[in-house]
């Protein structure tokens, strides 16, 4: 078998859509406008594109998981995202679940070594 260099990708790109979810909720914990959310993202290692980080936000705020206002900050008026209580529900819950799921992941690979 060749390796499959699209196959790949895909692959990737689908663990790295979970965890950026992971990731935005978790930052999120302190209200970010989108700009300074993917800067603190990029700051904390995790590089996100604003056409995924925009849709992410709009479709997490809609499945309630965060709250959205426009306030003026630095002169500027930019919308602010938070944390709702759902969201943070959700948050501990798949911080829970990824543990958990990491330390299966690490117990398989040291009984196959």
């Amino acid at each position: 078998m060749t390796d499959d260099p699209e196959r790949l990708t895909k692959l990737t790109m689908e663990l790295r859509r979970g965890l950026l979810v992971m990731a935005v909720l978790e930052a999120l914990v302190q209200p970010h406008y989108g700009y300074s959310l993917r800067r603190f993202l990029q700051e904390h290692g995790l590089e996100v594109d604003e056409g995924t980080l925009y849709p992410l936000l709009r479709r997490l705020e809609s499945q309630e998981l965060l709250s959205s206002e426009w306030q003026v900050q630095e002169g500027r008026k930019r919308r602010v995202y938070r944390l709702s209580g759902t969201g943070d529900t959700a948050r501990l819950a798949m911080t829970d679940e990824w543990q958990s799921l990491n330390q299966a992941l690490k117990n398989i690979k040291e009984a196959t070594q």
